[in-house]
This record gives C-alpha cells, sequence and structure tokens, in this order.
C-alpha cells in the first residue's frame, strides 16, 4: 500500500456547483484527514479529496484496500476514469468507519455507476483519480486515510 502522504491530494466542495458544504482536506504527519460539514441545502452534499492517477491502475487490478479511522459515519471512494466525461459522473463505493484503524477492501466490480449512461462495470486501467468522499448527507465529517493500494 502507499502511504497517503506520498500522494499529492487536491480538495473540492459541492461550492462548485452552488452547495454549501464546508470543509478542508489536509496532511497530519502523513496521513490524509478530511473533516468537515456536509450539506444537502441548495443542491448540495459533499467534500472530497481527491488523487489523480494519470496512467491508471494495473489490468489485473480487482480492488482497493484502504487503511481509515473516522468519526462512526459511512463515507465513499469515487473513482473517475477516461469514461466519465462530466463532472457529476463516477463510480461509487461505500465504507463503514470506527474510531480505530482498519483496513478496507473494495472490489472493483462492486463499484457502482453514478448515471445510467455510462459502463457497468470500470476498468482499472481507465481510472484517473480517486477521490476520499464524505456525501449525500447532513453530517459532520471527520475520516483519516494512512493508506492506499491496488490488489
Amino acid at each position: 500500500m502507499t502511504p497517503a502522504g506520498d500522494l499529492a491530494w487536491s480538495y473540492l466542495a459541492d461550492t462548485v456547483m452552488g452547495g454549501v458544504s464546508q470543509g478542508g482536506a489536509r496532511m497530519e504527519a502523513g496521513i490524509l484527514r478530511l473533516s468537515g460539514t456536509v450539506s444537502t441545502a441548495n443542491r448540495g452534499g459533499f467534500i472530497q479529496a481527491r488523487t489523480e492517477m494519470p496512467e491508471g491502475l494495473a489490468p489485473a487490478t480487482t480492488a482497493l484496500r484502504l487503511r481509515v479511522r473516522g468519526n462512526g459515519e459511512r463515507y465513499f471512494i469515487h473513482l473517475r476514469s477516461t469514461r466519465t466525461r462530466l463532472p457529476w459522473q463516477y463510480y461509487q463505493h461505500g465504507f463503514d468507519t470506527g474510531p480505530d484503524w482498519a483496513e478496507v477492501t473494495l472490489p472493483l466490480a462492486d463499484f457502482a455507476a453514478s448515471g445510467a449512461m455510462m459502463a457497468g462495470r470500470i476498468r482499472p486501467e481507465d481510472i484517473r483519480s480517486i477521490g476520499l468522499v464524505a456525501y449525500g448527507r447532513d453530517h459532520a465529517a471527520d475520516v483519516s486515510l494512512a493508506a492506499l493500494g491496488a490488489v
């Protein structure tokens, strides 16, 4: 697994589309921490830290593995690919968190397309970004990612 601190992360929120969620992503001793307040007001509902994957993942990749902890909320990984052309298109898989570090494995076959006009499955070599996302409901977000790997 790659330490989260070895990847370049950028923060974005629903404010790019008029939403009102607030937060930030920062590195703390090599660990990515995404925190803030997610609000569904004004058609919003997300904060995200994203890393680019310009070369995609190895074609034999079947899953992503994360080392995470959080405040007990459910969080998501969003994948964008060469086939997700519109800003609101992604493939999504959720995971639950707790106060202790845990390894989570997310099979690529279980990622769901965000829209009907997208291919049903994502190909690992087509992945262009991976996002750690607090999404979809009003809540306080606080999730940390220590490492990310392809299996």
